[in-house]
């Protein structure tokens, strides 16, 4: 029973993603299938929670041949945790682009965009769940693969272009994984995480830091970690709506994971990393003083996504179980708060017709974005400033406490950078409420009542979500807690994968 709650998030998409192509001249029946495989999938994710936070790390060899030989995925809590947020999402922006007509009303869109979309899903489940290196780089292209479709469906000139930077800049990035995975071998002797973990223990000091270094580098330009970010506020905002949330949501935050993994488990450290401490106020500040010099929504947004990456980095550059546990959880309130304003943007833009937030403002018709979408958007925007008593608030509390615990005079950087990108967040976001709330020009649509349904009720259950993310977070932060115990103790996941190679 294990093996198939371990294989399933991985086999299951890349399966039904050929599947999908069989049913190309039936739509209808195409989205459903899409829809139902996801959901067996969040089934699959959550009791794949349950079960390795009652049991510990599940380890799964692929074809019966033990690691380092075999390919294996293993299932901490870390990554079971992180699985289950990505499929919700990936399950509420599906829904969403199915009443949207993204996700195909023709068959000429919905032939590439299913299957594409079942391959990124599996890409992000395989990246969470890979137990080496090299598969890890194998889930990053696939991801890539999938994700280049999607960004350029339907597209014309100014969306291929985008398209090509995310791709150039993916594949650069790429190259280096492959040199990183090199160098590592040569060094060692395995690709392999759990025999990594305990071979990189034994490499010289400069040896170790320039490898560390160099991961570093290949997770940064994936996570759009400052200065490697330029390629994100160029692409991300030319694609549709659902696209822009499934990509901010989980493909930036599939690149701090590999960034949180490789460093915790191969490069552990007892003391602050001031590269990271670096790398996190950049990123932080530069990100939201682009934010809050734009007039694109999603642009906006987009720098605003940078900016939070620089939040993700705060805990682990303080290499302690107390900032891990605040990078874990500001992770997961940020996949479910990004996810959410950029849908809450794909209605807005419908409704007004622009993405402009001037001309949302100077307006002259007798109404712009209906009170029901500017609540949805101001809950989110709230979380992501930080403010009590959302997620946002919980997330950055349990950074600044882990910093106050250091005590040490990066600590006190990072907290005040935290501090101020916070404050220059709740400001952008109100520049954003402002236009939202504001009379504006509408743009006359043919869409559905059920359409509107699924799109208004996707962005409602994400805004939920979001909300429930506070309302638990008691049991949440304990699953974190156990998660960033676990990354501060890579030998819990080196036996963990020892015993099944002995086993």
């Amino acid at each position: 029973m294990t093996t198939w709650l371990v294989v399933l998030p991985v086999l299951l998409p890349l399966l039904a993603a050929g599947v999908s192509l069989t049913l190309a001249r039936r739509a209808a029946a195409q989205r459903l299938f899409t829809v139902v495989v996801l959901t067996v999938v969040l089934a699959d994710a959550v009791a794949l929670l349950l079960r390795v936070d009652r049991d510990g790390t599940a380890v799964v060899a692929a074809g019966g041949w033990a690691p380092p030989l075999g390919i294996a995925l293993v299932a901490d809590l870390l990554a079971a945790l992180l699985l289950t947020v990505a499929v919700l999402v990936a399950l509420a922006v599906l829904v969403f682009a199915v009443g949207q007509g993204t996700a195909g009303d023709s068959s000429e869109t919905a032939v590439p965009f299913h299957p594409a979309y079942l391959l990124l899903v599996g890409g992000i489940g395989l990246a969470f769940l890979s137990g080496d290196l090299f598969n890890l780089f194998v889930a990053f292209e696939v991801m890539l693969a999938s994700s280049y479709v999607l960004i350029t469906l339907n597209a014309g000139e100014a969306r291929v272009q985008a398209g090509m930077t995310y791709t150039m800049t993916s594949l650069t990035s790429s190259l280096l994984f492959l040199t990183a995975i090199a160098l590592l071998y040569a060094a060692t002797g395995t690709v392999s995480f759990a025999e990594l973990a305990e071979r990189t223990a034994g490499l010289p000091g400069g040896v170790r830091t320039a490898l560390a270094s160099f991961l570093l580098v290949v997770f940064g330009i994936k996570a759009a970690v400052v200065p490697l970010h330029f390629w994100l506020p160029d692409s991300y905002p030319t694609a549709p709506a659902p696209i822009t949330a499934v990509f901010a949501a989980l493909l930036t935050k599939v690149g701090v994971y590999a960034m949180v993994r490789t460093q915790t488990l191969l490069f552990p450290r007892d003391d602050v990393w001031w590269l990271l401490v670096g790398a996190s106020v950049v990123t932080m500040l530069i990100g939201i003083l682009g934010a809050i010099a734009q007039d694109n929504i999603n642009r906006l947004l987009s720098f605003t996504l940078v900016s939070h990456i620089g939040f993700m980095l705060f805990g682990l550059a303080l290499s302690d179980a107390a900032g891990l546990n605040g990078t874990i959880l500001y992770v997961v309130h940020h996949i479910i708060v990004q996810a959410s304003l950029f849908l809450v943007t794909g209605l807005v833009v419908a409704r007004t017709g622009t993405s402009a937030l001037h001309r949302m403002e100077s307006g002259e018709d007798e109404g712009g974005a209906s009170p029901l979408v500017t609540v949805l958007f101001i809950l989110p925007a709230l979380s992501l400033a930080g403010l009590p008593p959302f997620s946002g608030f919980i997330a950055k509390f349990a950074l600044l406490r882990a910093a106050a615990a250091d005590g040490g005079s990066a600590a006190w950087l990072l907290s005040g950078a935290a501090l101020v990108t916070s404050l220059l967040t709740l400001y952008a976001m109100i520049r954003v409420w402002r236009a939202v709330s504001a009379p504006a020009a509408r743009r006359t649509e043919a869409v559905g009542a059920g359409a509107r349904t699924l799109t208004v009720g996707a962005t409602s259950g994400m805004v939920l979500a979001g909300l429930a993310v506070a309302v638990f977070a008691g049991p949440l932060s304990r699953v974190t807690e156990r998660a960033a115990d676990d990354l501060n103790r890579p030998e819990t996941y080196r036996h963990a994968v020892t015993a099944e190679e002995h086993g």
